[in-house]
């Protein structure tokens, strides 16, 4: 077999980066699948996010009948550590992913240490609700006649104030499906300010949001049809969330990476996109500065 010559060595090597270089290309922009799994098995998803070493407060959890899901509803209530569960707290509403319930927040992401750890870091303290939003309906009315969203408004925040939590200006935080359900029921709630109202929502988190542009690319059963989609639609609604604050983070290699930032966009929004992908080891990570984000929010 003849030698190469070494100007040929050297034609085949600039070729070999090249067509290396139109790879990484094509991976980092999307044009070719795998880069969600590249950046996984080089270690550029980010760290995950750790369950700071604190004293959990109190989780107080009951459950209530309720008329809009047509069956009986698990709920928690969450403390900074310390504070007692009479304190007139404001509160966040909590949203739990596909799959999940109200102890997804705690079981799975901590949330309970990550208050106590964001309250010790200097944030006024406030109250976290975690409910029942139902598995797989994505937190909207469902041709079932299950209503999560009637739900929230109706029946969880009006317990919340009986129990001595403070409602008049809420906020909203979701992961996931339920950063989707905060961002729709934050949108929603535009509707009953246009009225007088006893509370408002004045800020909303989202991590991850599951959010398509199109229907056909929705999760199968996340929508009951094409106009369920269009009805709600979260993306183009900008003037909805006018007296809201908004932050939307998502991890870059996250399916839902786009939609998320242009709704960020739309909305002039505040969080990013930063390395990481649709795990609860990005979520924690962001915990604590959705946290610090909506506690100021809340205390303005």
């Amino acid at each position: 077999m003849p030698l190469l010559s070494r100007r040929a060595l050297l034609r085949t090597a600039a070729a070999a980066a090249v067509t290396s270089a139109a790879t990484v290309t094509a991976l980092e922009t999307g044009a070719l699948p795998g880069r969600a799994r590249i950046h996984k098995t080089l270690g550029l998803n980010g760290r995950d996010g750790v369950v700071p070493d604190v004293p959990a407060g109190l989780v107080v959890a009951d459950t209530f009948a309720s008329a809009a899901r047509r069956t009986t509803v698990g709920y928690s209530v969450i403390y900074p550590h310390g504070v007692s569960p009479s304190a007139e707290l404001p509160v966040v509403l909590v949203l739990h992913g596909r799959g999940g319930d109200h102890t997804s927040a705690v079981n799975d992401l901590g949330i309970d240490r990550y208050l106590t750890s964001a309250v010790q870091a200097g944030s006024p303290p406030f109250a976290l609700a975690t409910v029942d939003g139902g598995q797989a309906n994505y937190w909207h009315e469902r041709l079932t006649g299950d209503d999560p969203i009637v739900m929230l408004d109706q029946e969880l925040l009006p317990l919340l104030a009986k129990r001595g939590l403070r409602t008049e200006r809420y906020a909203l935080l979701g992961w996931s499906m339920g950063g989707y359900g905060a961002l729709l029921f934050a949108a929603r709630d535009f509707l009953q300010r246009e009225v007088p109202v006893d509370r408002t929502a004045v800020a909303v988190g989202a991590l991850s949001p599951a959010l398509w542009r199109h229907f056909g690319d929705a999760a199968p059963g996340a929508f009951d049809g094409a106009g369920d989609f269009g009805d709600n639609q979260v993306l183009g609604r900008r003037d909805d969330f006018k007296d809201v604050a908004v932050r939307i983070d998502c991890g870059r290699d996250d399916p839902f990476a786009g939609a998320a930032k242009d709704l960020r966009m739309e909305l002039h929004a505040a969080g990013g996109e930063q390395a990481g992908a649709h795990t609860a080891g990005y979520w924690r990570r962001m915990l604590p500065d959705q946290l610090r984000f909506l506690g100021a929010k809340l205390a303005d």
